[in-house]
């Protein structure tokens, strides 16, 4: 196996935009990708950092990336790490690469003192559903994710546009 996986650095922004907007595109949502080289400048590597990312190379070649951040579970009283973004190349799929990259997650988790690593997936997605089925991972059952963005943001926040 040639895979190596390293922090991602400032000169990788370009790479990680277009992961992203890879992901998207795959998960049927380019048209909902505004973000910019300078966004992820600022949340990757502004003060302070909002997120962290990971680059994942094959025989030196970037291959896909990872791109998470820490929360907090309450219930528990520790932190999580919540994976925001996972995606290889569909040509170097079936590699272990997806694995491999979960893993070294999984190891960072438990190095910051994480209780857990959570993560959505939309439920056509089966063959993400599967691979996370095969590493461990199980649904939330009984929770659904909530979202409150753009006008209905601001309205409450007492904002005008």
């Amino acid at each position: 196996m040639s895979l190596a996986l390293r922090d991602a650095t400032e000169a990788d922004l370009p790479l990680v935009l277009r992961y992203v907007r890879a992901l998207a595109d795959y998960e049927k949502l380019l048209h909902e990708v505004r973000a910019t080289e300078d966004d992820f400048r600022r949340l990757l590597f502004g003060s302070p950092a909002r997120a962290e990312a990971l680059i994942a190379r094959w025989a030196g070649e970037p291959c896909g990336f990872a791109l998470w951040f820490y929360s907090v579970s309450t219930f528990d009283g520790a932190p999580k790490l919540y994976v925001e973004d996972v995606f290889v190349d569909p040509a170097q799929r079936g590699r272990g690469i997806g694995r491999a990259i979960f893993a070294e997650l999984a190891r960072r988790a438990l190095k910051e003192g994480c209780s857990r690593m959570e993560w959505n997936v939309l439920d056509w997605n089966a063959p993400s559903i599967g691979f996370y089925r095969s590493i461990g991972a199980l649904p939330r059952e009984g929770w659904t994710l909530q979202r409150l963005s753009g006008d209905a943001l601001r309205a409450l926040a007492g904002k005008e546009n």
